[in-house]
């Protein structure tokens, strides 16, 4: 799973674009509610003791930060004083996603992921069912509220849109001028109280042109990623034939 030990002082991250995100989560929260936060019945206990956490860390940590809250669904408040994307697990039958706010998604839909199981969320993901299942689940009945977790994910798209709800995943068009590497900072926390478990999604999207330029080694490990990743993960993320085009950018300077 690639998990590190996370220091809660750094649980959540602001930057100079926090302003600009909010504003964009308000009109996508306006505007399309409905692709943008999903609550099962029930879900409310966990996601106000959600409020109340993230309102404790805002006031250690980030005391210059706004902690008004909002009368909505608490998830959607919680939302609103964060640039991260915030996604509640509760384990029923078994740990199901119970309540989210999702403005930044890249290319999967949220409504489709409401009420699912770890394993319904990550089956297409190639080799989750064979290798990962098993520790995943088991991963999140063991944590305790005492730790928490971080990880990173990266992919290549050909857009720097940050709200990607729709739109198969398949390889960036163009040159490499018109690739964008995107990652998303992920979270794993459990609450005391509700026993749910709290996954946050902190996106960040650079041009590929401005991170080769400002980071010598950073062509090459990109190139070495994509090359060497398993046919299925190529086909799973878009990435067929990247590596190869990468290469020639890089040569051609």
């Amino acid at each position: 799973m690639g998990l590190r030990p996370l220091n809660v002082a750094k649980w959540l991250e602001f930057d100079e674009h926090v302003d600009d995100e909010l504003a964009l989560k308000t009109q996508l929260l306006r505007e399309r509610y409905d692709d943008v936060v999903a609550t099962l019945p029930g879900s409310e206990e966990a996601a106000a003791e959600l409020v109340r956490e993230l309102t404790a860390n805002l006031e250690s940590y980030h005391p210059t930060r706004s902690r008004a809250i909002s009368d909505e669904h608490p998830i959607v408040a919680a939302s609103r004083l964060v640039q991260e994307d915030l996604c509640l697990l509760e384990r029923r039958d078994a740990w199901r996603l119970s309540a989210a706010c999702v403005c930044f998604p890249s290319r999967w839909s949220l409504a489709s992921k409401l009420g699912a199981t770890l394993d319904e969320i990550h089956g297409p993901v190639p080799g989750y069912d064979d290798a990962l299942a098993g520790p995943t689940n088991a991963f999140f009945d063991r944590l305790g509220a005492e730790r928490s977790y971080w990880r990173l994910n990266w992919t290549l798209l050909d857009s720097p849109v940050l709200h990607q709800p729709r739109g198969a995943r398949r390889p960036p068009s163009g040159a490499l001028s018109d690739w964008f590497f995107r990652v998303e900072r992920q979270t794993l926390r459990r609450l005391a109280r509700s026993g749910a478990v709290v996954f946050t999604i902190r996106t960040y999207v650079a041009p590929a042109t401005t991170l080769v330029r400002e980071h010598p080694d950073f062509g090459e490990h990109l190139w070495r990623a994509l090359a060497s990743a398993p046919p299925a993960v190529q086909d799973y993320k878009g990435w067929r034939g990247v590596a190869d085009r990468l290469a020639d950018a890089l040569r051609s300077g």
